[in-house]
């Protein structure tokens, strides 16, 4: 917090300038609200499709078919791939001439310069981030299987369909899962840095920078410490903000068994 309150290049003694910093970034630096809405964008689009993908996954693994421990070995073993190593392979499958512009013209799409084009770089870089959807998979099938197996008898005695049962039985019991996958998915989200800074760094035109690239490239590119740091504070504001959104709401739609309402 002082840090932020002071213009420090490490080649000098920090100086004391009080709020200059944060009014620098909210008023005085388009990039900052640009990385803003970016990480926005990508939080608000990357977070509920990871969360469906997760439960549409673990609905059908949790279904009684043959092979089921191999497909949730495959779909949990992207996770354990460093995040580094996965960029780095989405890399080469979006590039121009790369296997997904070679699959879409087979059916005779012209596929965009994902990583080049402004308009295409966030969806990029979102569909990145269902790759490492099979921790939250893993989770949502755990709790799944918790469920006592009655409720499901009961339901089809009572004439529920698959349908109904997922939404009047399933999804009551496991949204503190889904709660909980929320939480972290959205401070993931606001924290995203690694694939921006191996695939983009930021580019093109700013079209994918990131708050916390932004605040990287000014405390260890321009070292701009005070300014990189108010950069930070303006960013746990932002994360606190929604944390506490979600849990506010969450009183609507979470349910919890031992819980009397």
């Amino acid at each position: 917090m002082y840090i932020s309150l002071t213009e420090w290049d490490s080649f000098t003694p920090p100086v004391f300038v009080g709020l200059d910093n944060y009014v620098q970034a909210l008023t005085g630096d388009p990039v900052f609200w640009k990385a803003l809405w970016n990480t926005f964008f990508y939080a608000a689009v990357s977070v509920p499709l990871g969360l469906a993908v997760g439960l549409w996954l673990a609905n059908l693994l949790n279904k009684k078919v043959r092979g089921r421990k191999f497909f949730r070995t495959m779909i949990y073993l992207p996770t354990l791939v460093p995040l580094v190593a996965t960029a780095m392979v989405f890399k080469m499958v979006l590039a121009p001439s790369g296997p997904l512009n070679d699959l879409l013209g087979v059916f005779g799409v012209q596929g965009p310069d994902w990583l080049l084009d402004p308009l295409w770089v966030k969806p990029a870089l979102v569909v990145l981030s269902a790759w490492g959807a099979g921790s939250a998979t893993v989770l949502l099938l755990s709790a799944m299987n918790g469920i006592p197996r009655e409720f499901y008898e009961a339901a089809e005695i009572d004439g529920a369909g698959p349908f109904r049962q997922f939404w009047s039985i399933t999804f009551p019991q496991i949204t503190p899962i889904i709660f909980f996958n929320l939480i972290m998915g959205l401070i993931g989200a606001f924290q995203i840095f690694s694939q921006v800074y191996i695939l983009t760094q930021g580019g093109p035109d700013n079209a994918s920078q990131m708050v916390v690239p932004l605040l990287f490239d000014q405390a260890f590119g321009f070292y701009h410490f005070g300014y990189a740091s108010a950069v930070a504070w303006l960013l746990f504001v932002v994360i606190i903000g929604f944390t506490a959104l979600a849990f506010r709401t969450s009183r609507r739609w979470v349910f919890y068994e031992t819980e009397v309402r």
